[in-house]
């Protein structure tokens, strides 16, 4: 049980008094006279503006700001403006304060920067919007211009995050998914790979609980053994390193528990057989000039000592990935038959690798980072502005967008002239042309790839060489965005197929008005709306089509204007109005319960609610769930760690709805598990008494498949709770041979 804040005016003064002096204490060397008296500026006001508000959990509320401008200036190495924008980031926001009051008192650039950290409050919300989005968007935009304006976000959240634990479940669920989706994605983008993990760690600890804590608890059972080989595994290492006179410090780090989960469900693997759970590290002090050099001599070191593992050797010296990350990592065989992974680098490399963004600035002043990597950010900040570029483009899909520039998965390819080209993993040849120019894509029929013709909507593969096919005769197509990634190849069809429907809406209005005159018709919207809905075109696009293409005839207009009864026009409505008029809601709905199973009570407090389990994910009773709410009022229930779950509650924060199994409910609900092990006689005479004859279920299906005697199975059943599906996983681990039993996650609809 959580500890009752209880406030005390006098200590909490003399902590806010602290914590400002431990804050300056740290920035005193790195800043100017000046410098000091506008941070203190910035405290004072924010200690005035904050000082009878309180955070949820009983804490004065300008311990916040103080917290976000410590990691600011400690975790991330942003300087004097930074900390003033961090002090100041919630004045705007949650008190009487304005823009206006902080440009007078502060200047333009960091009421800029506090502009871009406020939240968006006074939209009008209507049900296709959300103000989460909304609110992305508006970061976004002010990022193109500043970056530190995300920097500082990710320190506001990174804060929020390690105080989560006093807000109430929804608001938690919220936080979490909107962290898991939007923010840990930004970080890993910008290399800040320690609040990444941190802001992941915490994340699942909302979503995932269980899950969270079994790795936990795994973790420090085997810690001491991990100790042990890693000490034994560095020393000959580092006696080689004292020898050849190289001074390089080593240290591990653990995977967090979020990356061991996720590489658990991406390689279908238990805790027990993952072997990079943790890394050895060696970095080095060295002049750019001598970094490669030394790395490959710590490598040689490594490789004469220990067995490698060639195909999990990565070098990311030359090609750095697209947040700047550079090291050199090879896998060895330890002597007591475990692999471990072994990540060689200078320390300017290991500050980049850590602290991503920010620490590229400290090293570019001294021009001691890569060009690379800077025209590597600058192209990103490119391609973010312009998807900004479009204001055709909803909050949803621009958020979609920026998801899609988010991933640091590239492909590497070479044009026919040797220069390489970088482009995100599943991109094809026509995100490559448009990406080489407009004119290229516009007219991409196809591409020579590594001298054999491919279509253009190949999938391109590292290492490809790539000559792109050209048409006069070709223009873009709506079904083009179906195999295209980047952002940018969807603006530029978008942006053609805008011209082609304007060229063609021009030609149709141009043939209309020349019907319309000859007919002694008055051409206005009241007339040729009349004309569109007589022939049943809901979009204006599809209408001034048909019209363009002179399938529509002055017989035909003369007709609609005409006294004659348009009979088919008047069945179709008739149709329409007797199916919406003939049923209420509440019949459809009470018709749809009884057809469909998987509808169902949920809660005993709200018995005229009606729920509905979601089928990516499969709740069942003991789960821990969360429930959405729709825009006709319907609620799906998801498992909390469902990614659709928190994708949506990402977006659409306000609709989130507590859920919880009523204890005394006795349905049956349809699960699965995945089977898999050596085949033997009366394998499936096992399973099957299990289910039937120890345990009473029933089977829905049991798919079995066997190859070179593997044996691997999918079952489907119907089962009361997650009580009675461990009972029955359990039992199934007994039976000789069969390895692995899990549950199905999120790939059965």
């Amino acid at each position: 049980m959580a500890s009752v804040y209880i406030p005390n005016a006098e200590l909490e003064n003399k902590m806010i008094v602290r914590k400002y002096r431990e804050l300056l204490s740290y920035m005193y060397d790195k800043t100017t006279l000046e410098q000091r008296k506008l941070i203190r500026k910035a405290f004072t006001l924010a200690v005035n503006a904050h000082k009878d508000m309180r955070r949820r959990s009983g804490e004065p509320y300008i311990y916040h700001p103080i917290a976000v401008a410590k990691i600011v200036t400690q975790e991330i190495n942003l300087g004097t403006t930074s900390l003033v924008c961090a002090l100041l980031h919630d004045v705007v926001e949650d008190t009487d304060y304005t823009l206006d009051d902080m440009r007078e008192i502060f200047g333009d650039k960091v009421a800029t920067i506090i502009d871009g950290l406020t939240k968006i409050e006074d939209l009008v919300i209507d049900s296709n919007l959300s103000i989460q989005a909304e609110n992305f968007r508006k970061i976004f935009l002010s990022m193109s211009a500043d970056v530190r304006v995300i920097l500082i976000k990710l320190a506001d959240r990174l804060h929020n995050m390690r105080t989560l634990s006093s807000m109430p479940t929804e608001k938690q669920l919220k936080i979490a998914s909107e962290t898991t989706y939007f923010y840990v994605p930004i970080a890993h983008r910008l290399g800040l790979y320690a609040i990444k993990s941190e802001l992941e760690d915490y994340a699942m600890q909302y979503t995932n609980p269980n899950t969270y804590q079994f790795i936990a608890d795994k973790l420090k059972a085997t810690e001491e053994d991990r100790q042990t080989l890693i000490a034994d595994f560095v020393k000959p290492i580092q006696e080689r390193l004292d020898a050849q006179g190289i001074v390089a410090k080593m240290s591990s780090r653990t995977k967090s528990i979020s990356s061991i989960y996720q590489k658990m469900k991406r390689k279908n693997i238990n805790f027990e057989d993952i072997y990079d759970i943790f890394a050895v590290r060696f970095v080095f002090d060295s002049e750019p000039e001598d970094e490669m050099r030394i790395c490959w001599a710590i490598y040689a070191i490594v490789t004469s000592l220990y067995e490698t593992n060639p195909e999990r050797e990565r070098n990311f010296l030359i090609h750095p990935k697209p947040n700047g990350y550079q090291s050199l990592h090879v896998t060895a065989m330890s002597k007591t038959g475990k692999w471990v992974e072994v990540q060689i680098r200078s320390k300017r490399m290991d500050e980049i690798a850590e602290k991503g963004f920010a620490a590229h600035y400290k090293y570019k002043e001294a021009e001691r980072t890569p060009k690379e990597y800077d025209n590597r950010v600058e192209e990103w900040l490119m391609k973010i502005r312009e998807v900004l570029k479009s204001d055709k483009t909803n909050a949803l899909d621009f958020l979609n967008e920026i998801k899609l520039n988010l991933e640091l998965k590239e492909v590497f390819i070479f044009t026919p002239k040797g220069e390489m080209k970088q482009l995100p993993i599943g991109s094809t040849v026509l995100d490559l042309a448009y990406d080489l120019h407009t004119n290229l894509g516009d007219q991409c029929i196809g591409a020579k790839v590594n001298f054999n013709i491919v279509p253009a909507s190949y999938v391109l593969k590292n290492g490809d060489q790539v000559e792109i096919i050209t048409s006069k005769k070709q223009f873009p197509k709506a079904d083009w965005f179906d195999y295209v990634k980047t952002s940018r190849a969807k603006e530029r069809i978008k942006e053609a197929l805008r011209a082609q429907q304007k060229k063609t809406q021009n030609k149709g209005q141009s043939k209309l008005k020349a019907y319309f005159k000859d007919l002694g018709i008055d051409y206005i919207k009241t007339n040729y709306a009349r004309v569109q809905a007589e022939l049943g075109f809901k979009s204006e696009v599809e209408f001034w089509d048909y019209v363009a293409q002179n399938k529509l005839s002055e017989e035909r207009i003369k007709k609609i204007f005409s006294n004659e009864r348009n009979s088919e026009l008047e069945e179709f409505q008739k149709k329409v109005s007797d199916e919406i008029t003939s049923k209420s809601l509440s019949q459809l709905i009470d018709e749809e319960l009884t057809t469909n199973p998987s509808m169902f009570m949920l809660d005993d407090t709200s018995e005229n609610i009606r729920y509905r389990v979601s089928a990516c994910c499969n709740p069942i009773p003991g789960d821990s769930v969360v429930g959405f709410q729709l825009y006709n009022n319907e609620i799906v229930i998801h498992r909390t760690d469902c990614p659709k779950a928190i994708e949506q509650m990402s977006k659409f924060g306000n609709r989130i709805i507590k859920a919880k199994w009523r204890k005394e409910q006795n349905l049956a609900f349809l699960s699965g598990i995945r089977l898999t092990g050596f085949d033997k006689k009366g394998m499936i005479k096992d399973i099957i008494d299990i289910i039937t004859s120890q345990l009473n279920l029933n089977i829905r299906s049991l798919n079995i498949e066997t190859k070179d005697n593997v044996f691997k199975g999918t079952l489907m059943l119907y089962i009361e709770n997650v009580h009675a599906l461990n009972e029955l996983m359990e039992k199934l681990k007994k039976i000789d041979n069969l390895e692995k039993i899990e549950r199905i996650g999120y790939d059965i609809e």
